[in-house]
């Protein structure tokens, strides 16, 4: 296993103190106090304390870092300042109806690039991390994406559009080409397990529209130190502030997904 740095140790110790509350509220999901920021988007007390122990741990860890936290940014970044993206709950809704596929995530920005992102599944205990230039590892194993070269056999995931969403008419046009060719669609409510999945080689592909850099940025490290390609739905230079995202085991892989995603380009932009 390759050796981690200081912030990366802090990362997957922080995220693991953050899992250790989300499993006990988990247990006892009757007494968790619930709102709807936004249509179908959701904040919970568990989302709230998982932020709080990950703003503590990070902060003591790395004062001069700023944070960007899904639940609301704690601290500008300055010009060249390193910065950690935050997302304490990534599949509230899951989480929140009882299925146990959710996640930690946790990525550090430094210089304009992620050079480093966890992922943790707190139910499972499995434990994803990346840094850049050493690669990306399930605990001690280090992962690479799937080496499936027939498009007939792949599996995509994808996170659909709902209540509030915008361009569903699309969205279905596009699933619709995609569906006719592919071995199995996946919607499973964490994009960033998902993006971990892809890394893992348990998908060929994931895309989805209206995300934030929180929900991606650990991800999308993870791909790439794994052997895969990620940009946005229309093959362009991904945007760590841009709202959609195209990962994919293959360049090959990546050419058949945008094109059979044509009727999503240049919708991400417009996405609410």
């Amino acid at each position: 296993m390759a050796m981690r740095s200081d912030a990366m140790e802090l990362m997957i110790a922080a995220a693991g103190r953050a899992g250790d509350g989300l499993r006990l509220d988990f247990s006892r999901l009757d007494q968790i106090q619930v709102k709807e920021k936004g249509a179908s988007d959701f904040v919970s007390d568990a989302d709230l304390r998982s932020q709080e122990i990950l703003r503590d741990a990070l902060t003591r860890g790395f004062p001069g870092h700023a944070l960007l936290m899904e639940e609301g940014e704690l601290a500008q970044a300055a010009p060249g300042q390193p910065r950690f993206y935050v997302d304490p709950l990534d599949g509230t809704s899951n989480f929140l109806h009882g299925i146990p596929h959710f996640a930690v995530s946790i990525a550090l920005e430094a210089e304009g690039e992620v050079v480093a992102g966890t992922v943790l599944s707190p139910m499972s205990g499995e434990l994803y991390w990346a840094e850049k230039g050493r690669g990306a590892w399930l605990g001690d194993r280090r992962l690479a994406v799937s080496p499936e070269t027939d498009f007939g056999r792949a599996i995509a995931a994808t996170g659909i559009p709902h209540r509030g969403g915008r361009h569903h008419d699309a969205y279905l046009r596009a699933l619709a080409n995609l569906m006719r060719d592919v071995a199995g669609i996946r919607r499973c409510g964490a994009a960033a397990l998902d993006l971990a999945f892809v890394a893992a080689g348990r998908f060929e592909t994931f895309f989805e529209l209206g995300l934030a850099p929180w929900d991606v940025a650990a991800g999308t490290l993870m791909v790439r130190e794994a052997g895969g390609v990620v940009t946005e739905c229309d093959g362009s230079p991904p945007k760590l502030t841009g709202k959609d995202i195209l990962a994919c085991a293959s360049p090959s892989v990546q050419a058949s997904m945008v094109r059979r995603l044509e009727p999503l380009h240049g919708r991400a932009s417009m996405v609410g």
